[in-house]
């Protein structure tokens, strides 16, 4: 496993993530377990979660089963960043409830003391803003953060699914009052989607952000999703975003050129398209998010896969950016 600092910070984390949104929903506890354990063998020690996770009735139980996995001891604590978020509705009985969601002072320290309990743990590594909350002043946000920071509660702070200037207005806000700032940035961002590139990134980067892209294959766009069709598991293959990207036939044309270009040279849709995002500047590292062990395996592969430049020049011209703002919009 290769590792790299997560942004301007000195932590270091590896270049794969483990996104753990599967864990409860799809793969139940035990699974769940080995899927930790196999990815902590393997040198992943960055695992992504978020309160919410579990979905419906069972929002939580994601943080529940990282909690047990990580009582178990054996040094896991030790050995792992626990990145986790705050933002969707977590009231009482499941029950979405007033105060009880978005970035206010009070559901920021509510969430906070949620997700150590489920956790089983003292503290967050990365405490991450899951959505922007345009109600919520920053300075009082960083007031809540700030505190956390000072109790030992969460170390670091970042942001998911934020703006160029979203970043730009956190991180000043947190300049003025002498606060460190976001130092991450998770977005939306692979071949098939690469909007990220106008303002995102850039912001990420002059700000001193690490860039976490989560959906890396698109939901399956990106992992051989038309040869799957083909051998009979379309019904797994296109779903959610990736069924509706197929629908677009200009989209369609675009991932049969990937596979057709990648059968040429004996690589797997998948592999590529994570190996894609290692080289990306501002990437520290995409989230994968396995059902199984196997589906961990795959990925793996990708941190030792090296992209020619003439291949990564064929994928830009399948899946060309939109290049940097404002000439991608303006001129």
């Amino acid at each position: 496993m290769e590792y790299t600092q997560l942004g301007r910070t000195g932590l270091k984390v590896s270049r794969l993530v483990l996104g753990t949104m599967n864990f409860g929903p799809q793969t139940d506890e035990a699974g769940s377990h080995a899927i930790m354990d196999a990815a902590l063998d393997a040198g992943i020690n960055f695992f992504d979660t978020a309160n919410v996770y579990g979905w419906g009735d069972d929002k939580g139980r994601t943080e529940e089963i990282i909690g047990t996995w990580l009582a178990k001891g054996g040094g896991r604590r030790e050995k792992v960043v626990i990145a986790t978020k705050v933002f969707g509705n977590m009231g009482p009985d499941g029950a979405d409830w007033p105060n009880h969601d978005r970035l206010s002072a009070v559901n920021i320290r509510r969430a906070v003391e949620g997700s150590l309990k489920r956790l089983q743990t003292d503290h967050i590594d990365l405490y991450q803003f899951h959505h922007v909350d345009r109600a919520t002043p920053w300075d009082e946000i960083w007031q809540a953060i700030d505190v956390l920071v000072q109790q030992g509660k969460i170390v670091y702070a970042g942001s998911s699914n934020h703006a160029g200037w979203h970043i730009a207005q956190a991180n000043e806000a947190a300049r003025r009052r002498g606060s460190l700032g976001l130092v991450s940035e998770q977005c939306l961002y692979n071949l098939a989607e690469r909007r990220a590139e106008m303002e995102v990134i850039p912001a990420a980067e002059s700000y001193g952000l690490g860039v976490i892209p989560w959906s890396p294959l698109h939901g399956g766009l990106l992992g051989g999703v038309i040869r799957k069709e083909r051998e009979g598991g379309s019904a797994r293959a296109a779903s959610g975003r990736s069924a509706d990207a197929l629908a677009n036939t200009k989209v369609r044309e675009q991932v049969q050129a990937y596979e057709n270009l990648l059968d040429k040279h004996g690589l797997q849709p998948g592999e590529v398209a994570l190996a894609w995002l290692l080289t990306r500047p501002g990437v520290t590292g995409p989230i994968v998010g396995p059902r199984t062990a196997e589906q961990l395996t795959s990925a793996l592969r990708a941190v030792e896969l090296e992209l020619s430049a003439e291949l990564l020049g064929q994928l830009d011209e399948i899946f060309p950016g939109p290049g940097p703002s404002p000439e991608a919009f303006a001129w």
